[in-house]
C-alpha cells in the first residue's frame, strides 16, 4: 500500500511548493506534479500516475479541482478509483468513499471547480472583445522586433548569410528565416 500524492497548477507562473509541501506533510512516499491546465485529462505525470496506482493505494490531493476541473469528469474518475480499491484522500475535504453523502460532496465541490474555470473564460474573453474594440488592437504577444529591425536585418541578408545577419542584429536565424519567408510569400501574393 502506497500513499501517492499528485500537485498541478495550470500555468507555469504558479507555485506547487504549498501543494508539494501539504502532500509531504500528509505522509505522501511518492508526489507526481506538473504544470498543466486541469481541463485536459491527457496530463503526463497524471497519466503515469494513474498507470502505477493499485488496489490498495491511496490518491492524495490537496484540493479536488487538482486533478479534474469538469464536474462530470472528476465524478467518475473519483468513482473508479474508489470501485478500485484505491483511497481517495482529498486534504480540505477528508478521505472519498462511495456514501451517499460523500459523493454529494464531491459533485458539489467538482460543479464549483467546474463553474469557477467557466466564469474565468468568460471573463477573459470579454476583456477580449472589450480590447479588440480599441484602436491599434493586436491578439497575440507583441512583436519582439519592430518593423525597422526587420528591415534592417533582410536589407543585411542581401549580402549576409542567416548566421551572420543574426550575429550582427541578435535576432534568431529561425526569426530570421520566417521573415524572410513572410517576405517571399508577400511577395509572390502581391503580383
Amino acid at each position: 500500500m502506497v500513499k501517492y500524492g499528485y500537485a498541478r497548477v495550470s500555468t507555469a507562473g504558479q507555485d506547487l511548493e504549498a501543494q508539494i509541501t501539504a502532500l509531504k506533510a500528509a505522509g505522501c512516499d511518492k508526489i507526481y506534479s506538473e504544470h498543466f491546465t486541469g481541463t485536459i485529462t491527457d496530463r503526463p505525470q497524471f497519466n503515469e500516475l494513474m498507470d502505477v496506482l493499485a488496489p490498495g493505494d491511496t490518491l492524495v490531493v490537496s484540493k479536488l479541482d487538482r486533478i479534474a476541473r469538469s464536474a462530470t469528469q472528476g465524478s467518475e474518475l473519483v468513482k473508479a478509483l474508489i470501485e478500485q480499491d484505491i483511497a481517495v484522500h482529498i486534504l480540505n475535504m477528508g478521505y472519498m468513499d462511495n456514501t451517499p453523502a460523500s459523493k454529494l460532496v464531491r459533485n458539489i465541490f467538482f460543479a464549483f471547480a467546474e463553474f469557477e474555470r467557466d466564469m474565468i473564460v468568460e471573463r477573459t474573453q470579454e476583456g477580449k472583445a472589450i480590447a479588440r474594440q480599441r484602436e491599434g488592437y493586436r491578439e497575440g504577444r507583441k512583436p519582439t522586433y519592430t518593423k525597422a529591425q526587420l528591415d534592417h536585418a533582410m536589407k543585411l541578408k542581401e549580402t549576409h548569410s542567416f548566421s551572420k545577419v543574426a550575429e550582427l542584429t541578435g535576432i534568431s536565424i529561425a526569426t530570421l528565416k520566417r521573415e524572410s519567408a513572410k517576405r517571399k510569400a508577400n511577395a509572390i501574393t502581391s503580383e
